[in-house]
């Protein structure tokens, strides 16, 4: 009996220490972060949630505008943010995708370098369990989170029918493009195609990629005025850096009057407002960047929050000529 008593007693304190510990584990794992998404990932500092931002390029005002916008939205709302430039170069921006999964950060929002290339960076990010959201430019991949920007098909559209208008329906025109496989230079590319099969007399002499520069848009212009001289009617330019390098080389040459060979690009930037105003560019088309750079940060965090958001949000573009420009001023 008396052995019985023991075995009894030492059972009982094994089951004892048993239950503390198990009490123990249980306290350690709640206190530790959270791994969902919903709840701030584990790039989480001091509570904050953080958010990597990569930009095809922050070398044009638009992009810089865009970026302005994240940063203040971000400040508003109280999230860390860290904004890199991709240089327009595919492997810079896979280099930084990389380290913002290593250094696990909540969510990526980006525009990218080309279209195609940077899906591979997306598939990486989002199988570390990092959402990825998609602002301004397209990428070719169905595992963004959302995708916040303008219709650049729409925006092609719009300044070639404007250009018909000015030029009537037979001509020469050239078009300057964005960097070559970039969603917007691939979409506004459509756009423009889409109208100017409607006009068979209008010929296209060059198309070419001045990747969005202003300084490379002067010099195409340059070199297409020599090898086309006299034969341009209109220029085409698919953003407005490229376009006022247009005009500068069209000045260059002694074209004074916008109408004598009429260019159009897009965006609406401060310089382009500007030029639009004193005559020497004749239209562009609005694109906000400051709505698309606060929305990005809007939609990321409610996603980060476990709020309900959209798979698309769309922003229009709009046709800004002297007749309405003062609605574009600031």
């Amino acid at each position: 009996m008396k052995k019985r008593s023991v075995t009894t007693t030492t059972l009982m304190m094994i089951l004892t220490l048993i239950l503390v510990l198990t009490g123990c584990a249980s306290g350690n794992k709640e206190s530790g972060g959270s791994t969902d998404p919903n709840n701030g990932g584990t790039g989480q500092k001091d509570g904050k949630l953080k958010i990597g931002v990569t930009h095809y390029g922050l070398k044009n005002e638009f992009t810089v505008m865009i970026s302005d916008a994240q940063k203040e939205k971000a400040k508003e709302l109280g999230v860390d943010i860290e904004v890199f430039d991709g240089n327009y170069d595919v492997n810079t921006q896979i280099a930084q995708f990389e380290n913002m999964i290593s250094q696990k950060y909540d969510a990526i929002i980006f525009s990218p370098v080309d279209v195609d290339a940077m899906g591979v960076a997306v598939d990486k990010a989002v199988k570390a369990g990092i959402p990825v959201f998609g602002v301004n430019t397209r990428v070719n991949s169905d595992k963004l989170t959302s995708y916040i920007g303008s219709n650049d098909v729409t925006a092609g559209e719009i300044e070639m029918n404007y250009i018909v208008e000015k030029m009537g329906p037979k001509g020469n025109i050239v078009i300057m493009e964005g960097p070559i496989g970039s969603s917007a230079q691939v979409q506004r590319k459509e756009g423009i195609h889409n109208v100017l099969q409607k006009y068979p007399d209008i010929k296209v002499l060059a198309e070419k990629t001045a990747n969005w520069s202003r300084s490379e848009g002067l010099s195409l212009m340059e070199n297409w005025m020599q090898a086309f001289q006299g034969q341009i009617n209109a220029v085409v330019s698919q953003n407005d850096e490229m376009a006022l390098g247009a005009v500068q080389a069209l000045e260059g040459k002694g074209f004074k009057n916008r109408d004598e060979i009429p260019v159009i690009g897009v965006d609406a930037i401060s310089d382009a407002l500007k030029a639009v105003k004193d005559g020497k560019l004749n239209a562009t088309v609005f694109q906000d960047a400051k709505g698309q750079g606060e929305k990005s940060i809007e939609v990321a965090v409610d996603y980060l929050k476990g709020k309900q958001i959209e798979q698309e949000y769309w922003i229009p573009f709009q046709l800004v000529t002297p007749e309405n420009l003062d609605q574009f001023l600031k």
